[in-house]
């Protein structure tokens, strides 16, 4: 099922979820957000403020949920329903620029993802702005193998590789080697205790297939080396030709209907017969987001550019159902 919003992006408050296995480092880097003076406006959503650690000093104003600090940020507990703890967020709308929503280490953060997708007051005013994951450079290695390791890795927008002062080169080198089989299109930053610019994380815009294609435009057309035989993988598809969005639509449709779980995420900027807008599309498991964008650019090389990321990825039948979509 197809879901947009008529109220424009630029309009829509931005959402950034932060994932990460258990011990990554979320809260080291929500402290971090929720006290330096780094002059923005953050609203934050954790599932346990008692685990954050705020010092009390730091709060202004306090209700059962919600707790506002002397640097304009704003503090939220999850003691209930996701939407529901937005809704009462959203009444202090104009005391905040940006929502920070983290998730527990344990969990897959598609339900979160989801919910901007299906909660139509919700769609009309936020938007995903990226999905931030902190990975364990010391420890991930001990968890490659759990699920939830490898749908935070492929839903990820940026990819925070921490710790990095406690493993060697060739340590991190292979790791960002496997989380790159895993996720081409993630922005890789590396830190130590989760010091990362915000800039870096909050207002990047990364849920754009876009932005991961101007980090790195060779991936699309890059083999990507899989050395190993983790069940979660991705697939990039490239094509010169315009593409019917009929076509597309259904064998998009039939696509999520028949392995919906497995495909995690889907991007793409599409290039359609007769049109001379883009199409861009995204998906999350079976949610299907598309609508049409800016017109292309005289200098712009026009062109289908659409990466699947999920679990037993059959290339082949993927590449030949794409194929078929052409006008």
């Amino acid at each position: 099922m197809v879901f947009s919003s008529p109220v424009p992006a630029a309009q829509r408050l931005p959402v950034t979820v932060l994932t990460g296995y258990l011990g990554a480092g979320k809260t080291t880097l929500l402290n971090r957000i929720l006290t330096h003076e780094h002059g923005l406006k953050v609203a934050v959503i954790v599932n346990e403020f008692g685990e954050v650690g705020i010092d009390n000093q730091l709060v202004v104003e306090a209700d059962e949920e919600i707790f506002e600090m002397n640097n304009g940020c704003i503090c939220c507990t999850v003691r209930g329903d996701l939407i529901r703890i937005i809704g009462n967020l959203m009444k202090r709308r104009d005391r905040f620029d940006h929502l920070v929503i983290e998730t527990t280490g344990l969990a897959d953060p598609a339900p979160v993802i989801q919910t901007f997708f299906v909660d139509e007051d919700l769609r009309d005013q936020l938007r995903l702005d990226a999905v931030v994951t902190l990975v364990d450079l010391k420890h991930v290695a001990q968890h490659w193998d759990a699920e939830e390791v490898q749908e935070q890795l492929a839903f990820a927008d940026v990819l925070v590789l921490n710790k990095v002062d406690l493993v060697n080169d060739v340590e991190r080198q292979a790791i960002e080697r496997r989380v790159r089989a895993i996720n081409p299109v993630a922005r890789l930053l590396t830190s130590q205790n989760a010091e990362v610019p915000i800039q870096e994380l909050l207002g990047v815009e990364a849920f754009e297939l876009e932005r991961a294609l101007s980090l790195d435009p060779g991936f699309l057309t890059e083999d990507h080396d899989h050395e190993h035989d983790d069940a979660v993988g991705s697939l990039a598809l490239v094509e010169e030709r315009p593409m019917d969005l009929e076509k597309l639509g259904c064998w998009l449709s039939d696509l999520v209907a028949e392995q919906g779980p497995d495909l995690f995420r889907m991007k793409g900027i599409i290039q359609l017969q007769g049109e001379d807008r883009r199409y861009v599309f995204q998906a999350v498991h079976m949610l299907l987001d598309g609508d049409f964008d800016r017109l292309w650019k005289p200098v712009e090389r026009r062109r289908t550019e659409f990466v699947i990321i999920g679990r037993n990825l059959d290339q082949e039948a993927l590449r030949a159902g794409f194929a078929a979509c052409v006008a």
